[in-house]
């Protein structure tokens, strides 16, 4: 392991922080929710428009950003998206008007997109053996992010002090991203020495390998479309859009799905009439069905991330920094349950893991509807963290399966899979902005059990290297090879 690790962790750590910073990045409004509607005059309803918009773009982005990676390698679209996106997230710190707020937090959802970027990453830098535990490591540190907004983002505005504490505090998450993104630039390579990039043909649309892939793919991306609709919707239930502007977003929707359709149509059909070697063939099954998991595990992690700060202030009157705190413990376990899912599902089957994984977090989450006032604290934050811990180990468990579907396709299919994890919080959250936090959360249960039921159907593919020693003796074959050359 040591061998393996010698070239390999310096990636895993960099990715991890840049990762890391981008989802503190990405849901430093949480903690200042009440702040922000105190100051700005703003109501509840307004708040979960932003918590939502925060987290829609996200949806498309995810898609691109896996197209970009194959094609331009994740060292220069990590970097990129880091510098970039620090821009929305000084404006959000300077915003003195709702509509700035919007603006700003709908631009700073891009930011969730990097995901994807690591996962292709990881993938090329360590074996398939290790997918589920190291990028496990990679996405449970990184959402650990979010656990270090919220407690850590209150005590930094508390130490700036005054009523302009918390955009101190925001701004300076900006400034680290911008920074580590010219670090993360310098410091990494797409590839271990011994391995040359596979880039993709083009950052267009995905290929597939048979007729039925292709009315998969059609299906599976309406939903990408369907959760921005539903982003229209929310808007103008919450009186920010006319019914005629929203009814033109909903038309430009449809055309750009309809458009979408035709150039995946175009493209495959005359790939389709091509011989495919064995070798370049691919389930969109699997894909649809890891997506769907993504949507229950990590869609409903991101929707409660977002809503359980102000769910904790208002169910037990605790006050700002309290609620933060204590939310944060959904995110906290992070740092054990993601790798734990993943080293569970490479050590004793990634299919029947994730089955069981799947199972329980249904259940949990139909826990969580039960929680009022009345329970006690301390049970309160004990179920949350169980629940928390399960929905992790889960997510980790769907990803350890998405590298080994196709190596070259891996941003794609990952931008997939990840995007479907936003279209889950978008669904969840409007869900939340038109209910009650009891029925929230039991949607989020039943979409678990049912993607339980759903992955009867996952096939899992053999690995390439089945332990360490098989992967070192590659790896040092390969580098023979460069060196006669």
């Amino acid at each position: 392991m040591q061998e393996i690790y010698e070239g390999n962790l310096k990636v895993l750590i960099m990715s991890t922080l840049a990762f890391f910073i981008s989802v503190m990045v990405w849901f430093n409004l949480a903690p200042f929710s009440s702040i922000i509607m105190e100051q700005l005059g703003i109501t509840k309803e307004e708040i979960g428009v932003l918590m939502l918009v925060n987290l829609s773009l996200a949806i498309p982005a995810r898609i691109i950003m896996g197209r970009l990676v194959d094609r331009f390698g994740p060292k220069r679209v990590f970097a990129v998206l880091l510098v970039v996106m620090s821009v929305p997230c000084f404006i959000f710190a300077l915003s003195s008007s709702y509509w700035q707020l919007l603006i700003s937090r709908l631009f700073l959802g891009i930011i969730g997109a990097s995901f994807v970027v690591g996962i292709r990453m990881l993938a090329e830098w360590f074996p398939e053996h290790q997918a589920g535990f190291i990028q496990g490591i990679y996405a449970g540190w990184g959402n650990f992010g979010s656990a270090i907004a919220s407690f850590t983002l209150p005590l930094l505005a508390l130490l700036f002090g005054g009523d302009n504490g918390w955009r101190y505090a925001v701004a300076a998450t900006g400034l680290l991203a911008l920074i580590y993104g010219l670090v993360f630039y310098h410091q990494v390579e797409d590839t271990p020495p011994h391995k040359a990039f596979k880039r993709s043909k083009s950052s267009g649309v995905m290929e597939v390998t048979s007729f039925s892939d292709l009315i998969i793919l059609l299906f599976i991306s309406l939903p990408i479309y369907g959760g921005m609709g539903i982003l229209v919707w929310s808007l103008q239930q919450a009186g920010l859009l006319a019914k005629g502007a929203a009814i033109g977003f909903y038309a430009l929707l449809a055309i750009l799905y309809l458009v979408h359709v035709w150039k995946i149509w175009v493209k495959n059909i005359a790939y389709l009439k091509s011989e495919i070697p064995e070798s370049e063939q691919y389930s969109m099954l699997q894909v649809s069905i890891l997506s769907l998991g993504y949507f229950a595990t990590f869609g409903g992690e991101l929707a409660v991330i977002s809503m359980l700060p102000m769910f904790f202030l208002d169910t037990y009157s605790l006050n700002t920094v309290a609620a933060g705190m204590i939310a944060s413990s959904f995110a906290f376990t992070n740092l054990v349950a993601r790798p734990a899912g993943g080293w569970l599902s490479d050590r004793f089957g990634r299919k029947r893991i994730l089955m069981t994984l799947l199972f329980l977090l249904g259940i949990l989450y139909f826990g969580m509807s039960a929680l009022k006032g009345e329970w006690p604290l301390f049970a309160a934050v004990v179920l949350t963290m169980c629940c928390s811990m399960i929905g992790q180990a889960a997510s980790g468990s769907v990803f350890s399966l998405v590298p080994s579907i196709k190596k070259s396709k891996t941003g794609q299919i990952a931008g997939m899979v990840g995007a479907y994890g936003n279209i889950g919080s978008v669904c969840f959250l409007a869900i939340l902005n038109l209910t009650y936090p009891a029925l929230f959360f039991g949607v989020i249960g039943t979409a678990a059990l049912l993607c339980f039921a759903l992955s009867f159907f996952i096939k899992e593919s053999p690995q390439v290297y089945s332990t360490d020693s098989q992967y070192i003796a590659e790896r040092n074959y390969h580098l023979k090879v460069e060196q006669n050359i």
